[in-house]
């Protein structure tokens, strides 16, 4: 089945945004990429892709669907623009403590972790493990949307827009901003504070542990965090914020670093960090967000099922489509 097309309005320029904009134009789809222009989560993130997360030492939600559809999106974007922007790292997961080392080596035979498993290492000191993982690596977020507006601007589909008023073409990218006024019902967003640094460490890898991680960034620099706040949702850096960070840097870097900038912005989350896409019954518009704090894993994969579904009449699964959160949120 095909769906007339017209011209799309792409509403916000995030990780969302930007990379359904990328979808519409390889397909040769008329869009308009608009943005207020104000910065948003995706601005201040540091990019990070880690195959296996959390306390639990789980594979992130559906990875091997999604990393895919990630690198080929960054590696073609990359040949566009002339500039590197995904960089592969091997992450260095750290326990704190010989409970979450047991924990962590009871998952080394669950055939889920085992293709992301390189091996173990010796703990630096005042760690009791520490195991090696491959699949992860940083997407330069910032240089991704900065470069993708001006490659769009240049072809004539990108503007700095206000836009209130909804139409069928209309595709709403808005992260935050959309979800804490309730437009897609009750949010779950979560404040996040980072802090980027200057120190000499070790660059190769990055490391994981004691509720946070630590990126290496280029030249010397680092991102740290990240701390979660789901009362105070503005995008102000806070005193208490950058302590907590610190605490996170000093654990996984050292004591020995300047800080170059600290930065916080409203995380997208309906329901964990798992995206969602799909119409809206009111306008006939369709909304694509709740990317979470796995915007770079995530976006690509389904900025490309979207597109399907938009113009080829394709649904993506029922647990990506919106319509079905929502029956499901509402009968809970």
């Amino acid at each position: 089945m095909s769906v007339e097309t017209g011209k799309w309005t792409i509403i916000g320029q995030g990780l969302a945004g930007t990379c359904l904009a990328w979808e519409l134009w390889r397909r040769g789809v008329k869009f308009t990429l608009t943005d207020r222009g104000h910065g948003g989560s995706s601005r201040a993130a540091a990019g990070m892709i880690n195959p296996i997360t959390g306390k639990n030492f789980e594979p992130s939600w559906r990875i091997e669907d999604f990393l895919p559809d990630a690198l080929e999106l960054y590696a073609a974007v990359e040949k566009i623009v002339g500039q590197p922007l995904w960089f592969p790292l091997p992450v260095l997961r750290l326990a704190e403590s010989e409970k979450e080392w047991v924990k962590i080596i009871s998952k080394f035979a669950n055939p889920a972790v085992q293709p992301w498993l390189v091996g173990e290492e010796v703990p630096p000191a005042g760690w009791a493990g520490a195991v090696i993982l491959h699949g992860g690596g940083r997407l330069d977020v910032a240089a991704f949307i900065a470069l993708s507006r001006e490659f769009f601007q240049a072809e004539g589909c990108f503007e700095i827009a206000e836009i209130s008023n909804p139409t069928p073409h209309s595709i709403w990218c808005e992260g935050a901003v959309g979800l804490m006024v309730g437009k897609y019902g009750p949010h779950r967003c979560a404040k996040g504070e980072i802090l980027t640094v200057k120190a000499a460490w070790e660059e190769s890898q990055i490391r994981v542990g004691a509720g946070g991680w630590l990126v290496p960034v280029g030249d010397g620099h680092f991102k740290a965090g990240s701390t979660y706040e789901w009362n105070d949702l503005d995008d102000m850096p806070t005193e208490i914020g950058k302590q907590r960070v610190e605490m996170i840097l000093e654990k996984l870097g050292g004591s020995d670093y300047q800080i170059v900038a600290h930065d916080a912005a409203i995380r997208p989350i309906l329901r964990r960090s798992q995206p969602l896409i799909g119409p809206l019954a009111d306008s006939g518009g369709w909304m694509f967000n709740a990317l979470g704090s796995k915007g770079s894993l995530y976006a690509p994969a389904m900025a490309t099922r979207l597109a399907r579904w938009m113009l080829d009449g394709i649904p993506p699964e029922p647990e990506l489509d919106f319509r079905v959160f929502l029956e499901q949120d509402l009968t809970a």
